[in-house]
Parts: structure tokens; sequence; C-alpha cells
């Protein structure tokens, strides 16, 4: 019976070797067809595998991609070759050629472990190409992926509300009222909140709007328990917080659980579409609701920490403001201080000049009285001279 079966080529090229042969590739696909003659072989190799072999095999390889012989995925293609290889066997319903046994993708694709979906081939020396049907292993990858793992089966009930119970268990004690006036019931509307209508009528409780499907919110309890860190999207804000995407669940992240002291919006901590590592801190199982917060791990940036940094730039400023001015303070009493003193020693100046001036003026003032003293000496002195002169004429 005629069959598509898609060849690994990257696989099948370096099996036994460290890196690819295009010649063994080539061996084992016309191995395969000699055997087969009825099946349609499309080999598929990987983005890399042109740079991998060796240099003399490239113009041959380029060849066989430009005649559709070898088929490469397109650049960037998430799960590189083996994802491709899947897609294509899936979308035709082919076999596979290869030893490899894609644990990472047994969940996503169950029908390898059908028979006859996965082919094992091996070069035996002196023999040739051996080709053998074969069953992937499993591994912990294959368990990460939910390899095994039935889907579960939900009835129509489980989807509904949780029930919300009518009247307290059996032996449980209500607290006591407290003696005062009597509140009187009223009807509770179908508008407004849970707490109003709880509220409005005592003894029954609205049942509140869930967040989350069953499902997916069961599921995300099983692998994410209170304490784990996880990362999701900023979907949107509230007026006491933001909503986050996480896979298939809705979280929410409150504004007093942000930072302490709590910002005054959630737009001022993260921006929307923004990649987010968050901590669960609580789950309401009745709302189907999770409450999470901001992540302290290492390179992730605290809140507090921004804040407490800020102020102590800003309290290191104000404290250096007083200390400058008081260098400023002291400079301008030593500026001052020294124009008092260059002042004090130009008045002292002052005034000696003006002393000595004086006692040369008094110097100068004295010399016309030495004059006159002279002259009234020699007037009394000229007649004594006369009086000689007569008595020598007698």
């Amino acid at each position: 019976m005629a069959r598509h079966v898609v060849v690994d080529g990257s696989n099948i090229a370096t099996e036994g070797r460290t890196k690819p042969s295009l010649k063994q590739l080539n061996e084992a696909v016309m191995a395969f067809m000699a055997e087969n003659p009825k099946d349609t072989i499309t080999v598929i190799v990987d983005a890399t595998f042109g740079h991998r072999i060796d240099r003399k095999e490239v113009a041959e390889f380029d060849e066989a991609i430009a005649n559709n012989e070898l088929v490469a995925p397109p650049a960037g293609t998430v799960g590189r070759g083996d994802a491709f290889v899947l897609m294509i066997a899936q979308k035709v319903g082919a076999s596979i050629l290869s030893n490899d046994s894609y644990q990472e993708f047994h969940g996503q694709y169950p029908w390898l472990f059908h028979e006859g979906r996965l082919i094992g081939g091996k070069p035996v020396p002196h023999v040739g190409w051996v080709f053998v049907n074969r069953t992937p292993v499993r591994g912990e990858k294959s368990r990460r992926s939910g390899a095994g793992k039935a889907a579960p089966k939900v009835s129509a009930e489980a989807m509904k509300p949780m029930p919300v119970p009518k009247a307290p268990p059996p032996g449980a004690k209500m607290p006591k009222k407290k003696a005062g006036k009597p509140e009187m019931p009223a009807k509770a509307s179908s508008k407004g909140s849970a707490k109003e209508n709880v509220k409005a009528a005592p003894g029954r409780v609205a049942s509140p709007k869930t967040v989350n499907d069953v499902i997916p919110f069961l599921h995300f309890l099983e692998k994410h328990p209170i304490g784990s860190t996880v990362k999701g999207t900023v979907e949107s804000y509230s007026s006491h917080g933001a909503y986050v995407q996480i896979g298939d669940v809705r979280g929410y992240v409150p504004l007093r659980l942000m930072g302490d002291p709590p910002p005054r919006a959630a737009r001022d901590v993260m921006a929307l579409g923004d990649q987010v590592s968050l901590e669960v801190m609580s789950v309401v199982a009745s709302r189907r609701s999770i409450d999470l917060k901001p992540s302290n791990r290492k390179g992730d940036v605290k809140i507090d920490d921004a804040k407490s940094t800020a102020k102590k730039s800003a309290t290191a400023k104000k404290a250096a403001t007083p200390k400058s001015a008081a260098k400023k303070a002291a400079a301008a009493k030593d500026g001052a201080a020294k124009k008092v003193a260059t002042k004090k020693v130009a008045v002292k100046k002052v005034a000696v000049k003006k002393v000595a001036t004086k006692k040369t003026a008094t110097k100068k003032a004295a010399t016309p009285k030495t004059v006159a003293k002279k002259a009234t000496i020699n007037k009394t002195a000229a007649p004594k001279k006369s009086a000689r002169a007569t008595v020598t004429k007698k």
C-alpha cells in the first residue's frame, strides 16, 4: 500500500556522526526508495543544515534546494526543523523516517505512538541501511508535555457557578447578635453589588460573578500554588489595580500589593502589554479569582527600593544645602573681618601722618620765635657798644 513518508533529513544525515553528511542522507533516501518504490518521499532539513555540512557538499545542497529535492523551514520557525516535520506529517497523514522520539511534542501529537507512524533507520556495516518500525521513547520532556493524560470530560453541571449554601452546616455556632435596634429587612434588588444584596437580605448570599472558567482555573491551581512565580501580560487597568492575562486565566494585581506605600495608580508601575513577573498571593475559589503581586526576584525593580533611594537622594541634597550655606556665611564673615582690619590699619596710618604733620608744623612755628629772640639780643648788645664808645671819647 502506497504511503507518504516525511524524512527527517537532519536526523538521518547525523546518525552515527557528529556533523551531518549530505552523502549519507542521499544513501539512506535511495535505499528506502529501493525498498518502498510506491511510497511518496519528502525530505526535510533544518535551516542550519547547509552551514554544518562539508564545504564540498554545499554546491550540491544548493542545487537540491533549488530543485525542491530538499525542503528547509522558513527562518525563525518556532521549534525549528522538528516542529516543521511534524506539522507536514500531520497535515498529510504521513509517516516519519527518523531516529528522534520528539519528546517535547508528545502531548501535541499523540499519533506518534500509533503503529507505523514512526520509522527508524540505521546503516549496518557490510549490509547497508536497515529500516524498522519504532515507538517513541518517553522521558521527562514527554511527561512535561502532558503525553498520556486524557483530556478531562467536563459536564454541563461543572460549568455552572458554584452553589451557595442556603443554611449553615449542622453544628455550626452562629455569632450572637448585639443588642440594639432591630434591622428592618429590605428587598434585595437585582441591581447592585453582592455586598448590598447580602445586607439587604440577611440569610441569603447572592452568587458572585466568576472571573475564570472552571477547567483553566483548576489547571492553573495545579501548576502554580500560592507563593509560586508566574509571568503575565498587563491587559487593562482598574480603579484599584490592574488585570493580567496568564495563559488561559486572568489575574488581578491590586494597588495595595504593588508597593509600600502603594502607588496612586497602576499605570505608574506597569504599562499595557508589558511582560511582568508576578507572585501568586491568594485565590478565591467562589469567584475563581487570583490575586498577584510583583515578584521581587533578582533583576526585577522593587517599587519600595526605588522610592527609598529617591527619598535618600532628596534628603542628602537637603542635608547638603545647610552645610553649603554655613560655608558661605563663614566666608562672608571672614571677608567682613578682613575689610574691618584694613579700615583700622588705614585709620591708624592716617592718624600717624596727621601727628607727624602737626610736629613739623610746630617746628616751623618755632622758627620765627627764635628769630625774634636773636633780634632782641642784638638790640640789647648794641647800646653797650655805644656806651663804651662814649667813654673813650671823653
